[in-house]
């Protein structure tokens, strides 16, 4: 029993650090590069698993609730994945910043037409924040998505990309029916409390699903490092810039949504799960804006971990209106 109890101790261990053992791990992908021929070929299962863990993470009853009152995650999504991109492609089109470099085009995107990460709710589990409302939007991200990316790719990049609407939904609603199946089977063999007192194994192993994921799509990053450190340091900041303002953005926009609520719209908003894109493009992007990728993956690990305080302060904030105002949410 020792034998046993030792790993799930460590697992429990490794799920209480949290954001902070999310961002070592990023930390980790860019000087481990010998583990990325290893890992990149299990980045499609990487994925699959941390949806799974996040169905499990979350209660099914709140994801309902959520989505019997649409509004707000509707309104959501048509900004992120709409609203966003056109306003970028504008602001591309018009300072010809698509002229100078055409890779700019497909690294906005990646970056702004994709949604939200998988690992989302993971990562607002992590937090402490509500989960039920990520997973709505990471559902309906990925629903509209083959509706919504080949019309913001033309009006970007000025022609049609190469994503197959139909089969890029059917493989997204196939997956979403399967993790959410298989974490509805492990629901009821180990039962809901079980689970719930295995909050911080499923944390845990979010955090190395996590580090095999970042692992593998910083695949020559550390190489372009050392051949252009100046360079690979500005993508990285510009990464950061434009995570951060979308979030930024979104907060502002949704400013009278409670703030626990916007603050999670804000970070679906700046993360974005840019491989879902990568992947319908065929898995093969150009020099600039694979790096731009690759890179990218540095705030989705490393600003849960920043602003955790912030979003901390906001849930204690909430619950200390909910106490004081009883009665139900109106803005959400």
């Amino acid at each position: 029993m020792r034998a046993l109890s030792l790993p799930l101790d460590l697992l429990a261990w490794l799920g209480r650090q949290g954001t902070r053992a999310v961002a070592i791990s990023a930390l980790l992908g860019l000087v481990l590069p010998q583990l990325s021929a290893l890992f990149r070929p299990l980045v499609e299962e990487a994925i699959f698993v941390l949806l799974v863990l996040a169905f499990l993470r979350v209660d099914p009853v709140a994801v309902v609730a959520h989505m019997r009152r649409p509004r707000l995650v509707a309104l959501a999504l048509s900004w992120m994945l709409i609203a966003v991109p056109v306003m970028v492609g504008l602001v591309l089109h018009a300072t010809g910043l698509i002229a100078l470099h055409p890779d700019i085009a497909l690294a906005a995107f990646i970056a702004t037409a994709a949604p939200p990460i998988m690992a989302a709710p993971a990562f607002i589990a992590l937090i402490g924040l509500d989960g039920a409302l990520s997973l709505a939007l990471v559902g309906g991200g990925m629903l509209l998505t083959p509706l919504a990316a080949p019309l913001i790719g033309a009006f970007l990049i000025g022609e049609v990309l190469p994503i197959d609407a139909v089969a890029l939904g059917i493989r997204l609603t196939a997956l979403l029916a399967a993790s959410a199946g298989l974490a509805t089977l492990i629901r009821r063999l180990a039962g809901s409390v079980r689970v719930a007192a295995a909050k911080e194994h499923v944390d845990g192993l979010n955090v190395l699903i996590l580090f095999v994921f970042a692992v593998a799509v910083m695949d020559g990053v550390a190489a372009r490092f050392l051949e252009t450190p100046f360079f690979t340091l500005g993508i990285a900041a510009l990464t950061f810039v434009v995570a951060l303002t979308q979030m930024g953005v979104t907060l502002l926009v949704f400013g009278r949504v409670r703030r626990d609520h916007a603050f999670v719209l804000a970070h679906a908003a700046g993360n974005r799960n840019m491989g879902l894109l990568v992947a319908a493009l065929g898995g093969t992007l150009p020099d600039l804006a694979w790096l731009y990728f690759g890179l990218g993956q540095l705030p989705i690990y490393l600003l849960p971990w920043l602003l955790k305080p912030v979003a901390t302060r906001l849930a204690a904030n909430q619950a200390s209106r909910d106490a004081g105002h009883a009665g139900p949410d109106k803005t959400s």
